[in-house]
């Protein structure tokens, strides 16, 4: 069947990898836990106060573990979870929970947010796209595998919406791909997905948080891979690994588009060494919590880990007030 489908089943269909008991944390480490989790709660509480935003929604929560980071903070946020699983047991009672069908399909109740920053961390990453292969004659077809095996063959000629957006988007120097082998992950799905959750906000503020590319650095032969158990494995669409393929963060809809470092130096994180009044005998604790928090900064920005995210921001109706990154510079 086409990736895209396979996919799609793979990780959301009954016994997909998302509606397993241990989750993705099970088999991955992400930014939203631990101290690292903690750190960014802490930026976007910020975020949302600089905006003068009342709540926050988390589409692809997992298992509520940057929610519960941010209802730990303290701050008086509305704070709303959506993912494919029922409510968590161990998530706190005031965070609000919607259950989603999983991959681009928002639930109807996430809808009219007003005054709401909308975080989509790792979101759009498994969101299942067309991947398509230039053949030996040149052309470019969808990629079609067995869901058992992983194995793969090509399908029809890739035509329509999906095909101008592969010409106009996934090209080099020299034009569109057309080198046999070159692969395309054809990012339609993600934009139209964006786009649909943009349009349930009334008013605030949306970030898109993922690994991704831009027109000049699209990687040639795509990206699409799977994890099992802290493992990187061969891409197999039957139930057992997490599906990811890093997203075109500028086909996105955004007013910004910003890496991940940046955007956390603006919102207050340091990524160096704790002042040296903060390792002072006198107060152990504080010693060590500037300790964890350098440390975290440190994971959050690091060069070939989380620091390569890039956050596609975007104000939905914001008055005349400037985009986000020039507000916080």
């Amino acid at each position: 069947m086409p990736w895209r489908d396979a996919w799609q089943q793979a990780l959301y269909g009954a016994g997909g990898f998302y509606r397993s008991a241990g989750g993705p944390a099970g088999h991955f480490t992400t930014a939203t836990q631990g101290p690292p989790g903690r750190r960014l709660a802490e930026a976007l509480v910020r975020l949302a106060d600089r905006e003068g935003l009342r709540a926050v929604v988390d589409v692809g929560a997992g298992r509520g573990e940057l929610l519960t980071h941010l209802s730990s903070s303290g701050a008086a946020l509305q704070l709303t979870g959506v993912d494919v699983v029922a409510r968590p047991e161990a998530l706190p009672e005031e965070v609000h929970w919607v259950t989603a069908l999983g991959g681009p399909a928002l639930p109807e109740e996430l809808d009219d947010l007003d005054g709401v920053l909308v975080v989509a961390h790792e979101w759009l990453d498994v969101v299942p796209c067309t991947v398509a292969e230039v053949d030996a004659a040149g052309v470019l077809r969808e990629v079609c595998v067995d869901p058992l095996t992983g194995e793969e063959t090509t399908g029809a000629p890739l035509e329509g919406a999906e095909r101008d957006w592969a010409d106009k988007h996934w090209r080099d120097n020299h034009g569109p791909a057309r080198q046999p082998g070159h692969r395309v992950e054809v990012g339609l799905a993600r934009d139209d997905a964006w786009r649909q959750l943009l349009s349930r906000v009334r008013s605030g503020v949306a970030v898109a948080v993922d690994y991704g590319h831009r027109q000049v650095e699209r990687p040639t032969f795509g990206t699409l891979t799977a994890y099992r158990r802290g493992a990187l494995v061969a891409p197999v669409p039957d139930g057992t690994c997490d599906l990811t393929a890093h997203v075109a963060m500028d086909t996105l809809e955004h007013d910004e588009l910003l890496d991940q470092r940046t955007a956390l130096r603006r919102l207050g994180l340091g990524g160096g060494p704790p002042p040296a009044h903060a390792l002072a005998p006198g107060d152990p604790r504080a010693h060590l919590r500037a300790l964890e928090d350098a440390s975290a900064d440190a994971a959050l920005m690091a060069r070939g880990g989380f620091g390569d995210f890039l956050w596609a921001v975007k104000r939905v109706r914001g008055g005349t007030r400037p985009p986000w990154g020039r507000l916080a510079r």
